[in-house]
């Protein structure tokens, strides 16, 4: 297969399908000459090079897949595996505490109890020992078991009983049980009779016969030596009789904890802990069921020696089950070799053996809960526990707990993300190979040109010396050569931006001169200069109304947020402060005139724009950011944003911000969480009403008398609202009768006796301009005594003028009611819009229009222009 195309000339190539190419040159029909081309050597390595790194790129994406797969979920197993890990060794530190602290409440409470019987005994000088009754025993006993959190103990007093007391313990029991037996009755709720227990109640100290089955079989009167513990006083009292008799007198000493733990204690005078394990035999659920107990021992003593001793017996699963541990579950708890299985209200006895999994060994949690400070080697081997310590495992239910399906799902999450990228590679390479392949069929058309210059072998030097000498383009320095120089920019990491801009500006100022309008902000800018040099703070530019500025440039300063909160607070002030002071010369609403400040503090780049009109400026998302704050703050007040609050409270100044109300909604940020900046409050007048007594306005008008001679600008804080405006028309008026007082020393005009016929012509002419009647004459007019009008500052028409124009505004004033749109402050507002108007009417200079040459302007013709108004002060004046 061949398929033949032409080039230009009389070249043709016929392309076969072994990949070479034959170029054939004809002249007249027949065949020259036959070339055959081969595709270089470098493209085909460069084919074989690129098939290549695909399938290394490919091959590398599914290790990376599968090792991040792998890795993902090791991490997150681990992560989860550490969070158990950090939980169980918080809670069995918890856990711990709780336990140990549960046993000081125990033995701290038995001492108390002990101490509380033998001062009892040491007040009442008719009681000795042995013969002591704890009156109302069942109801302190309780009272103090509830305070520890036990709920089912067995607490009893035992007084130690020596053989020359033994008869008269026979007499006391007899005389004292009944007053014990009806307490012990009455509180616990027990239906039994006194009468009832006394009868089974031996007047005598007593042991237990056994048979051969060590069962008891009956009492026996003890006759050893020796002194003797009988059951003396019990809560809750004894539900069972043993041998047809109670507990009570029973010798205690008869069973061998008891007879081996008293020694310890007479020894140590310290209490004494010992174990006992029992099956249960009491019908119920727990029948049979293996129960330990601790029996603590605590000493009662006079002067020193041993007098009796407190029994509390202590089931350790009433203990662990009490607890109350939020969190606390399937935890093993091992004391003594006993295990336990325990949760926040409920505990399992596993048996006596160390039941916890040998794989949580390394998250063992240990502490020692019971410390009775004896020396080991002064207690009978066996007998006492002179420490308890408390080892707490998890198991693998609450390991379980912590898992969760996350390393799965993350597993899962990596693996989509690396398909969707492979398939994202497989579609790039696909339009790039298509590209490729089309630049490619190009390249070997001109290279198949160029093959029938050159020889194959030295193309492919040509091409070898081409690549291996090739030189890119510079394309690091893009002001060409560095003709200009690096660029001069910086980025400044800590930055606090100010926009500050003038609420009402617009308005204002579109009824004002520009004089007035420069004015204003001359005088507000230039204070605000001062804050900033005092302050430290840069200026950056002033856009309209709006003052930009800047801290942490071009020197660093780490106070950047405080000195702009700083600066902002006095601006706010010197901005209440001129506006009320320039109202008497810029017109009525100055005052009115407030700040709307915005702040926030971030990273900005700064630095020259180099070309025509070169500024220093800054760029950045903190800029966007601070006009945000200013837009959508309110008048008179200083929002900063999170970011500078956060700083301000780093500073220790959290008492300057309060919290907006609440969140804004910024344009490109979204909602954002703001704060108000505290400032003081500003020295001002309270707002004047105009609605009043005309006789208190005249009385203010006749007092100006004295004041007008000595008025200071630097106390118009001190001025009502009414006596601004008063004072501001005193000066828009004054330069008026200064062009009348000018104008007098012209030539009078006559006036026509025959106004009211004129007066009915008017109204009948087409145009506004031919309807223009003169009903006053007016003199006739030129430009050089109107140019000599207007420079009429220096004249001086004295204090007694100003001060009749101040009594006749003020009467003016009086006159007005508070209504909407016609109060005094309205009028003021006519009288500045008209003033300007005026000014703007006629304007002599060149180019209005006017003729202003030495002839003299025809009175009409200026009449006409302004409507017979600016032709006259006196006009303009009424």
């Amino acid at each position: 297969m061949s398929k033949a195309s032409s080039i230009p000339g009389d070249w043709s190539i016929t392309e076969t399908s072994n990949g070479m190419s034959q170029f054939e040159s004809s002249a007249g029909g027949s065949t020259m000459e036959r070339v055959e081309y081969t595709v270089p050597d470098v493209a085909k390595r460069e084919e074989k090079a690129v098939t290549r790194s695909k399938f290394l790129v490919f091959f590398a994406l599914l290790l990376t897949v599968s090792g991040a797969a792998v890795a993902t979920f090791l991490l997150t197993a681990s992560q989860e595996r550490n969070d158990f890990e950090s939980a169980f060794a918080g809670l069995g530190s918890e856990v711990s505490t709780v336990a140990r602290n549960k046993l000081d409440q125990i033995y701290s409470a038995l001492d108390a109890y002990s101490t509380f019987i033998s001062s009892q005994v040491e007040a009442d000088p008719n009681t000795s020992w042995p013969y002591v009754l704890v009156r109302d025993f069942g109801l302190k006993s309780e009272k103090m078991l509830e305070l520890v959190g036990l709920t089912s103990p067995n607490f009893a007093f035992l007084p130690i009983i020596h053989e020359e007391d033994r008869e008269g313990w026979g007499s006391f029991v007899m005389e004292s049980a009944p007053v014990y037996y009806q307490e012990s009755l009455l509180y616990e709720g027990d239906n039994r009779t006194v009468e009832e227990l006394m009868n089974i109640t031996a007047t005598y100290l007593y042991t237990h016969a056994r048979d051969e089955n060590f069962m008891f079989t009956g009492p026996i009167e003890v006759q050893r030596p020796g002194p003797i513990l009988p059951y003396w006083q019990a809560y809750p009292l004894p539900q069972f009789a043993i041998g047809g008799l109670l507990p009570t007198g029973s010798d205690m000493l008869q069973f061998p904890d008891m007879a081996n733990a008293l020694p310890t204690t007479n020894l140590t005078l310290q209490p004494s802990t010992t174990f006992i394990q029992f099956y249960d035999s009491a019908p119920g659920e727990n029948y049979g069921k293996v129960t330990v107990e601790s029996q603590i021992m605590q000493p009662i003593t006079e002067n020193g020696k041993l007098v009796g001793v407190i029994i509390l017996v202590l089931p350790w699963i009433d203990y662990f089950q009490n607890l109350y541990v939020d969190g606390l579950t399937d935890t093993i708890a091992v004391i003594r070799k006993l295990s336990y299985l325990i949760n926040s209200t409920s505990a399992v006895f596993l048996g006596q053996l160390d039941a916890h999994d040998p794989k949580y060994d390394d998250l063992l949690v240990s502490r020692v809960i019971l410390d009775v400070e004896v020396e080991e080697s002064e207690l009978p081997e066996g007998v006492c526990v002179p420490t308890l310590t408390l080892s707490l495992y998890p198991t693998e239910e609450l390991e379980v707990s912590f898992q969760t399906p996350t390393p799965t799902l993350y597993t899962l999450v990596v693996v989509a993300i690396f398909f969707f990228t492979s398939l994202v590679f497989v579609l790039y390479d696909y339009f790039v190979g298509r590209r490729q392949r089309k630049f490619m069929a190009r390249i070997k058309r001109q290279d198949q040109i160029v093959s029938n210059v050159f020889p194959a072998a030295i193309r492919d030097r040509l091409y070898e010396d081409e690549q291996k000498g090739s030189k890119q383009d510079n394309l690091l320095d893009p002001l060409g050569g560095g003709s200009g120089g690096a660029p001069l920019a910086d980025l400044f990491l800590e930055t606090t931006v100010v926009f500050a801009d003038i609420a009402g500006f617009t308005a204002w100022s579109s009824a004002r001169e520009p004089a007035q309008v420069f004015i204003l902000l001359e005088t507000i800018y230039g204070a605000f200069d001062k804050h900033a040099y005092r302050h430290s703070v840069f200026k950056v530019e002033t856009v309209g109304d709006c003052y930009v500025a800047v801290a942490g440039l071009p020197e660093p300063d780490k106070d950047h947020a405080m000195s702009v909160c700083r600066f902002a607070r006095d601006c706010v002030k010197t901005m209440k402060d001129t506006t009320l002071k320039l109202e008497v010369s810029l017109g009525p609403d100055t005052s009115e005139l407030e700040l709307r400040v915005g702040i926030h503090s971030g990273q900005v780049t700064a630095g020259v724009l180099r070309g025509e009109r070169s500024r220093f400026q800054l760029f950045g998302d903190t800029m966007n950011t601070a006009a945000r704050m200013e837009s959508t703050s309110a008048r008179n007040c200083i929002q900063v944003s999170e970011c500078t609050a956060d700083l301000l409270v780093a500073a220790g100044l959290s008492g300057w911000i309060a919290p907006r109300k609440s969140k804004i909604l910024v344009k490109g940020k979204g909602e954002m969480q703001t704060y108000w900046l505290k400032t003081k409050a500003a020295k001002g007048s309270k707002p004047s009403k105009l609605k009043g007594d005309m006789t208190t306005l005249v009385e203010t008008a006749e007092l100006s008398d004295s004041v007008s001679e000595s008025f200071d600008h630097d106390n118009v804080e001190t001025m009502t609202k009414t006596e601004r405006l008063v004072e501001w028309n005193v000066e828009a008026l004054s330069p008026l009768l200064q062009q009348i007082v000018a104008s007098r020393a012209e030539e009078e005009v006559p006036i026509d006796p025959s106004l009211s016929k004129k007066e009915a012509t008017i109204g009948t002419c087409g145009t506004v301009l031919e309807e223009f009647i003169p009903i006053i004459p007016l003199k006739r007019f030129d430009a050089a005594e109107l140019s000599k009008r207007r420079n009429t500052m220096s004249i001086d028409i004295g204090d007694e003028a100003k001060t009749q124009l101040r009594k006749y505004l003020f009467n003016v004033a009086s006159m007005y009611q508070e209504n909407p749109f016609h109060n005094f402050e309205h009028a003021s507002h006519v009288t500045a819009s008209v003033k300007k108007l005026l000014t703007r009417i006629v304007n002599l200079d060149d180019g209005n229009g006017l003729r202003t040459s030495s002839d003299e302007i025809d009175l009409v013709d200026m009449a006409g222009h302004s409507y017979g108004i600016t032709s006259d002060p006196l006009t303009q004046f009424s």
